[in-house]
Formats: structure tokens, sequence, C-alpha cells
């Protein structure tokens, strides 16, 4: 019998045509390639901290992972410990009782967190208040699951907060989630406990759920703050956080949620169909990491202030201002008025001093005028930068 070699045709799912590949996955692709052919490209747009965990908690994960019967699958809901150990340390850090039965939902990432909460609270069509500037994945998975997206300006003028008037006179029928993420990424701007008690007086007048993404609360920055500090908050509110950023474990895939009982029960369903939870000893390990004293974070603050001092000399050196109050792990600037964009200067740097940096268009339209600097990169890394682009300026 003759084979019919004709192909069928494949149509992916609408959703597929309205997000794309991650900025940063398609440019580490064109990095790949210069490397390859031999050119030494300095990653200054990832925030991926070099640094290794504490030696403490990979002790624990190492003795728990040589058990046998410590393989197999875990919770839904995260071990007893977990949940107690990010209790305790919201109770320590962010004077915010918790408690951890009912309030805290551990996750494989806030990123996958992300997904979670919007297949949880936003069918096809409902509208969901998005920052921009803001992290790409609020729009991607909004995207993804079918919402109408509603970006919101952060404004330099106001300190890269939202105008919550502004918003007050718009339309949001219909609006069910509002995407905020203090300490700020990519602009570095910090909350102040008068915002989180506007946005929380905001998501109750309007019965939107306000989420804040607040996995940066730790780098270069003396007072760790929480939506959830404001009273009444976890009735309209939900925090994410995570073990990426200030522990140095953004490969271990550590994170949480915390909100009211009903809105973690109603997170759970979705998220109890999607993955099974998370590698038993790693749990343990971040238990360790979660009680570790002061002096982690200020030993790790310390390197990261030396960074962000080099940082801000490649700043000048490209003819970008930037303001000294940024904390997180990343340096924001805007670009002189003579460029021509974000893009076209980022790529200008890549390709003339084998620098990669982030442009502001990433994260939305009105980042045009804008680039990002990653800290995640060793001091003699960002000498080297700085020297590559002040010879490349010569």
């Amino acid at each position: 019998m003759k084979k019919d070699n004709r192909s069928c045709e494949i149509i992916p799912a609408a959703r597929v045509n309205d997000v794309r590949e991650y900025y940063f996955s398609r440019k580490l692709k064109e990095i790949a390639c210069m490397q390859a052919s031999g050119k030494n490209v300095i990653n200054l747009g990832i925030g991926s901290p070099d640094m290794p965990p504490a030696p403490e908690a990979v002790d624990v994960l190492c003795l728990h992972a040589r058990n046998r019967n410590e393989h197999g699958y875990q919770p839904y809901t995260g071990l007893p410990e977990l949940r107690h150990g990010f209790s305790d340390w919201y109770r320590d850090w962010f004077g915010v009782v918790l408690d951890p039965e009912r309030e805290i939902q551990p996750l494989i990432g806030s990123k996958e967190g992300i997904l979670h909460i919007s297949l949880a609270f936003l069918d096809p069509g409902d509208g969901v208040l998005v920052p921009d500037p803001g992290y790409p994945t609020y729009t991607s998975v909004s995207n993804l699951v079918g919402a109408r997206i509603i970006p919101y300006e952060l404004k330099e003028s106001l300190g890269w907060e939202p105008d919550l008037d502004e918003l007050d006179r718009t339309d949001l029928t219909g609006v069910k989630l509002m995407w905020v993420n203090y300490p700020n990424m990519p602009t570095g701007a910090d909350a102040s406990e008068s915002l989180f008690s506007r946005l929380v007086d905001f998501g109750m007048r309007h019965g939107i759920i306000i989420c804040n993404d607040n996995p940066y609360s730790f780098i270069l920055n003396d007072r760790p703050k929480s939506i959830l500090s404001v009273p009444g908050a976890r009735e309209i509110c939900i925090e994410m956080n995570s073990m990426s950023k200030a522990h140095n474990m953004s490969g271990w895939r550590i994170a949480m949620m915390a909100s009211n009982e009903k809105f973690i029960n109603w997170v759970l369903r979705v998220k109890s169909n999607i993955d099974s939870g998370q590698f038993r000893p790693m749990q343990l390990a971040a238990v360790e990491a979660l009680h570790l004293p002061k002096k982690w974070y200020d030993g790790i603050n310390s390197v990261y202030r030396n960074r962000r001092k080099l940082a801000g000399e490649i700043m000048t050196a490209l003819g970008c201002t930037y303001s000294e109050s940024q904390v997180g792990l990343f340096l924001w600037g805007r670009i002189p008025e003579n460029e021509a964009g974000a893009e076209q200067l980022a790529d200008r740097v890549l390709y003339g001093a084998n620098v990669f940096l982030t442009p502001g268009t990433v994260f939305g339209m009105h980042g045009e005028r804008y680039i990002r600097l990653s800290l995640c990169c060793s001091g003699e890394m960002l000498e080297e930068a700085l020297a590559r682009v002040k010879n490349m300026n010569n």
C-alpha cells in the first residue's frame, strides 16, 4: 500500500497566538550564538542570583536527599514545617501574623502562582489591571486565560506608584484583579505604608482583588513591608513572596502566597490539578533558610551594595540618570534624550561592547525611555562591563 506523505495542517490553540516567546528566552538564544562564535558576552539582563544559598540550607537538603523514603509525592498544601516556617518569617520580619494551616499556600515559584491565581479568579473577558512598566508575566498569563487587560501607567513623577485617583475615574466594570509589585520591578521603587493603605481601600471600594508580588523586599532594603500589615487587607488582598532573591534559591522554585482562607482554597483547587508539590528535602532546606538571622541578609546586601555602585557607574557612562533611592536586585535608569530608544541603546551596547542589558520596552510601552541593569553579576564582571562601555563610547 502506497504511503500518503501529505501532512495535516495542525493549528495551535488561539491563546498561543496571543502570547509571544518570553523576551529573555529569545535574547538568550542570540547571546548563546554570540558566545559560540567566540564573543564573551557579559549578561546584565537576568535577575538570577549568582551567589549560593546558605550552607546550612544546602546541608539540610543533602542530609534528607540521602534518605530513601523522602523522594515521593508531597502534600499539595506543602509540608506543615514549611507553612509554619513561612508563618514565622512573616511574623518576625513583616509583623504579620498568618495562620499556617489556613492562610498560607506554598508555591513552585511566584511565576507559577501568577497563573494559579489568574485561573482561580479570572474568567474569559474579566478585567485585570496590569502595571506598565511591569513584570511581563502579568500580561502574558492574563492573555493565556483570556482576560481583558487594562494597563495602568506607573509614573516617575509619582514615584512609580499607581495614580489611584485616575483609576477611580476609569470604567472598572468587570475588573476583578489588580497586579501590584512592591518593592517594584523594574523601577526599584519601594512602597510606602500610605500606598498599601490606599490600595486596600481601592480594592475594597471596587471589589477588586489586590495581588502584591513581593520577592524583592530584603534586597538593599532596610524595612521589609507587606501589604497584609494593613488592617483588613486579608479580606481583599493576596501577597506572594519567594525565596528566589533574598535566599539565592531561584532554581529551587520555593515561594508562597498568603491571604484569607477562602482565597487560599480557591487557588488550591487549581494548583492541585496542575502540579504535585515540591521535593521534600528541598522544602525542609527552605525551612532552615527561612530562619536565617539578620546577618545573612546583611551579608548579601553588602555584596549587592558594592555591585550597585558599579552598575551606577555603567549607567553614568551611558549617559543615563537614575534614582539613588531604588531597592531590589536591579538598577533602572532613564536613557539620554539623544538616544532613539531603549532597544536601540541595548542593541548598540550588546553588539558594540558585548554587554547585555534590558531595554525598558520589555516591561511595557512606558518603559521606552529606560534601561535596566541586573546586580546578579560579580564585581569583576561589572568592572569589565564598565570598561567595555567606556571603550565603546571613545
